[in-house]
């Protein structure tokens, strides 16, 4: 199923609209009765308003909010790990199906992913407890993109310091420190950046990937053969290809993330084959600015021979090949801020005439 909940600047005398907060508690109501619910909102502000006051009208219900990368496209420097970090996260839960309500600025939702496979096969849980190998787990951390520190103080970094690991998850919000005994996790406990001290013990902990894309050695290997043969000339001379034959994720690389992969996913590759998927405001606009704007500044940047860029359709879903993907879903409401009913489009109902349904 799938829905669509619209603005009160969209006109529409046939629509009752909704006013306030009240389509925050349609959709609350709406996850309630078919989750999991993703909600795409045409404005990143829209879906923080949506994540605070439907946990709000609905605290019961596990309401995730997947981050933009905050960058414009084509930029020449990598989202803050903070960002990275809350993607794969919230991600994993989707993947998943950890979660009742998803809420996807739609530009976001645009942008080409790793396949879940990758996302899968990258992540892996340490047990109090259980056998404990540091060879392996210093591979394993390498393998998903870990780096080595002196101090633990950001998602993505690790350090050993005689019998205790120090490492800091993607996606935790706190850092956590290994207590080892011989073989053994004897203790896992999460502690301040800050100050070092610990706070509490926890059970396990979750490793999910440094990075959205791989940057052991097969992925490089795949990255070059891509690169090579995507750009004409002599991939010597481009930074962005000896960075990261050298095994450096230079700045900005997230714009070449197809070329670690022999095929992308999408976000909607991540849903749950059940889900609603809903359309919050003027999603199309939306989409088609980003299109715009993606479009205008590959023209802008393309001339530097030393840093190829791929074409926007490598890189980004266009609209049309969005609202396909959404309609496999189902159903659809739209954001028209509309009171106790929304016009809602069930999967035996033609798109352009929704029949209404109670919120």
């Amino acid at each position: 199923m799938s829905a669509v909940i619209t603005t009160e600047s969209e006109k529409n005398s046939g629509d009752v609209r909704l006013h306030g907060s009240s389509d925050a508690l349609a959709l609350a109501r709406l996850a309630g009765s078919s989750r999991p619910a993703v909600v795409f909102c045409a404005q990143a502000t829209e879906a923080q308003r949506l994540k605070d006051e439907i946990a709000w009208f609905a605290p019961q219900l596990a309401v995730l909010l997947l981050p933009d990368w905050e960058t414009l496209p084509y930029d020449h420097f990598s989202p803050h790990h903070d960002l990275v970090s809350e993607r794969l996260a919230t991600l994993y839960r989707i993947m998943r199906e950890d979660f009742d309500v998803a809420i996807v600025p739609a530009a976001t939702a645009l942008t080409r992913l790793g396949p879940p496979s990758f996302l899968a096969g990258h992540s892996f849980f340490l047990k109090s407890g259980e056998a404990f190998d540091l060879a392996a787990l210093r591979s394993q951390l390498a393998l998903a993109g870990y780096t080595h520190v002196t101090q633990v103080v950001a998602p993505g970094e690790y350090c050993v310091r005689g019998g205790l690991v120090d490492l800091f998850p993607m996606g935790s919000a706190l850092p956590y420190r290994l207590d080892l005994l011989d073989q053994e996790i004897e203790s896992i406990r999460s502690f301040d950046p800050d100050t070092q001290r610990t706070l509490y013990k926890v059970a396990q902990v979750r490793l999910l990937p440094a990075r959205e894309f791989p940057m052991d050695e097969a992925g490089r290997n795949q990255f070059r053969r891509s690169f090579r043969d995507r750009f004409e000339g002599d991939p010597s001379k481009s930074r962005i290809y000896k960075d990261v034959s050298n095994g450096v994720a230079p700045a900005g690389i997230e714009y070449y993330l197809p070329l670690f992969f022999e095929s992308t996913a999408t976000l909607f590759d991540y849903l749950p084959k059940g889900a609603t998927v809903c359309m919050h405001g003027r999603v199309h606009d939306a989409l088609t600015g980003f299109a715009r704007d993606a479009q205008g500044r590959h023209q802008l940047l393309a001339g530097d021979r030393a840093r190829p860029l791929l074409p926007p359709a490598e890189l980004f879903l266009d609209a049309e090949d969005f609202f396909v993907r959404a309609k496999a879903f189902g159903a659809s409401i739209s954001k028209r801020r509309a009171a106790p009913r929304i016009p809602c489009q069930s999967s035996r109902s033609s798109a352009a005439q929704p029949t209404p349904c109670t919120a």
